[in-house]
């Protein structure tokens, strides 16, 4: 595919796949919570910013466990979406913001936590931003939900497609920030951790998957049809009982 689509800006890339991301993204093992409380001391009654909050698969878990949350979203369809679901939850604040610009006041949050979105902002302006809205005593989570990519055929498969049908972004592994630079970024004291985590998708959740992501072409894009043709093979091949196992690894890097 060619990179036509690379230089949208991160508030407005994922405005067409919104329903896809909201359905077929992985969401966070709940083991994610407990991590929070055994390193960084979150309880529930610790007001936390969810920045890049997306349609708000992070900010659910949150709000389960009773924080105040306020999910700082840039992306309007996004936003919109997570309001929808996540509007019945009092704890739950929509916030037009962006990670270098949350709007939020000072010192008012003892929890900033970053999932599948840091690699989208100005990291050093973000890092400043998070300090600013960062009670004295609180953490800064950077996470993301990784693809194990060679821990079956089918996660080797699904990467094959992605690489021979997504954008430059894609095949440079731009999504995952090196941990060398995180560190430059949140301190020496940063810490390093990761979670199992998978999905059971039959075919239109393996479809929904792809589609989700900024860099895949979308159906009626060139390269689409084959693309998809590719995936459904792979699917045919690896799945049982109509469904299919993707594996993750949750990475989660707190200070």
């Amino acid at each position: 595919m060619d990179d036509e689509k690379d230089d949208l800006s991160p508030t407005l890339r994922f405005s067409s796949r919104v329903d896809n991301y909201a359905r077929y993204r992985p969401g966070y093992p709940t083991d994610l919570v407990d991590l929070l409380a055994r390193e960084a001391a979150l309880t529930p009654d610790w007001p936390l910013a969810d920045v890049g909050s997306g349609t708000g698969l992070l900010t659910e878990l949150l709000l389960h466990n009773g924080n105040e949350v306020f999910a700082v979203e840039p992306n309007l369809e996004m936003r919109e979406a997570a309001e929808k679901v996540l509007g019945r939850y009092p704890n739950f604040k929509s916030i037009n913001g962006t990670g270098e610009a949350t709007t939020l006041p000072d010192k008012s949050v003892r929890g900033v936590v970053v999932a599948q979105a840091f690699h989208w902002l100005d990291g050093p302006k973000a890092v400043s931003e998070f300090r600013r809205i960062l009670k004295p005593v609180g953490f800064i989570a950077l996470i993301w939900n990784a693809r194990a990519t060679s821990a079956t055929p089918l996660m080797r498969e699904y990467e094959r497609i992605v690489h021979t049908f997504g954008t430059n972004f894609a095949r440079q592994g731009k999504e995952l920030v090196p941990a060398e630079r995180l560190r430059e970024l949140l301190g020496p004291t940063m810490r390093e951790f990761t979670l199992p985590n998978h999905q059971e998708l039959d075919w239109d959740g393996l479809k929904g998957r792809l589609l989700s992501a900024s860099y895949m072409p979308q159906e009626g894009q060139k390269g689409a049809n084959e693309m998809l043709s590719e995936l459904r093979l792979a699917f045919d091949q690896n799945q049982k009982s109509g469904t299919i196992r993707m594996d993750y690894e949750t990475r989660v890097y707190l200070a």
